[in-house]
């Protein structure tokens, strides 16, 4: 399997340079299987498809994921618009996060598939943006409640979910709380970076912080959900799109305030194409890095209940600590101090 891992990446660094992409015919099915899963189908496949030699079975699927990414662009784009042109006469100001922002800065917006419509909107205008987006969509699938201790109020329209986020990131430590809703302040709410998507211009996050954003909600996905390459492949394009533009000394400060220094330069051995041999990437691409699902405990007793999640988050730490030592260290300072203080509140659910 570290061989088609290998022959995926090689794949992957010559879409993102712009080079011819090898395409070896006995590896099509696991080669077709891993892009559609890491998300880089649309990226890779129209290089391939420009091969004369490739086999009709194999141009035939790719083909087929091509032409469902550009169909799934029309109504998201159509729904941005609305949903920012509301906003917008509302007076309220708006910062495009990931998926169509992302996606303007590949080489052709289609090569990057998203499915939500993600806009930050800050702890102030929260609720005002909610009741706008209520009002705009009146026959939205919507929550009934728009909770101040959630990340964002979601509502799906026609099929596409439209995010409204009070913040960007969920962090538990309350030094890392205070420390990202600085650089958060800088990033989003004082951005004034534009990017012209679908005909519309709109607000993205400042590239040095939109840097940050990238890198860190991949590594929370990776470290729960499971990360992709398409994740990864946005920080690259990122880097390339704005170059000089972004700050990395700040970045590096943003990096070391929130022990994120050592997953950093794990991410850029992947970006640099290092050898599959490093465990962290197939461990990565196989989902084996995120925490094992468990079944949940329904004890009644309070105390239980805790000490089950508390015993999972540290398990997860001590996973985490073969790839970085420092982050393992913040991880079990957090789960304590977090748990500590979960045990005298009351459950609630976070979005």
């Amino acid at each position: 399997m570290l061989e088609v891992y290998q022959i995926y990446l090689n794949q992957v660094h010559a879409a993102l340079k712009g080079e011819p992409v090898v395409w070896p015919e006995e590896q099509t099915d696991s080669l077709l299987r891993l892009h559609v899963m890491q998300g880089t189908a649309a990226m890779v496949f129209p290089l391939v498809l420009e091969q004369s030699s490739l086999s009709s079975y194999a141009r035939v699927q790719m083909k087929g994921v091509c032409l469902s990414t550009m169909q799934q662009h029309v109504p998201l784009q159509h729904t941005l618009q609305v949903a920012w042109t509301a906003l917008e006469q509302a007076g309220i100001k708006a910062v495009l996060m990931k998926g169509a922002g992302l996606a303007a800065l590949y080489p052709e917006p289609h090569q990057r598939a998203w499915g939500d419509v993600d806009l930050f909107v800050g702890k102030n205008q929260y609720h005002p943006a909610a009741a706008v987006m209520r009002e705009t969509f009146p026959n939205a699938l919507k929550f009934d409640e728009e909770l101040d201790h959630y990340k964002h109020y979601n509502l799906i329209v026609d099929g596409v979910s439209i995010e409204i986020h009070r913040v960007t990131v969920g962090l538990q430590h309350p030094l890392d709380e205070r420390r990202y809703a600085r650089f958060e302040h800088e990033g989003m709410t004082m951005s004034d970076e534009r990017l012209t998507i679908g005909g519309v211009e709109v607000r993205v996050p400042e590239p040095t912080f939109n840097a940050l954003l990238v890198f860190l909600h991949s590594w929370e996905h990776a470290m729960t959900q499971g990360a992709t390459m398409r994740q990864i492949c946005d920080l690259a394009f990122l880097l390339q799109h704005y170059g000089e533009r972004i700050d990395y000394k700040r970045l590096h400060t943003y990096l070391r305030a929130l022990h994120l220094e050592e997953p950093w330069e794990l991410y850029m051995s992947i970006i640099d194409n290092q050898p599959t041999n490093n465990p962290f990437i197939s461990d990565l691409l196989s989902g084996r890095l995120c925490e094992p699902k468990s079944e949940k405990i329904e004890a009644k007793n309070r105390l239980i209940r805790k000490i089950h999640t508390m015993r999972q988050r540290l398990t997860n730490a001590l996973r985490i600590q073969q790839y970085s030592p420092s982050y393992a260290r913040h991880m079990i300072a957090t789960t304590l101090l977090h748990g500590a203080g979960r045990l005298f509140a009351k459950d609630r659910h976070w979005e």
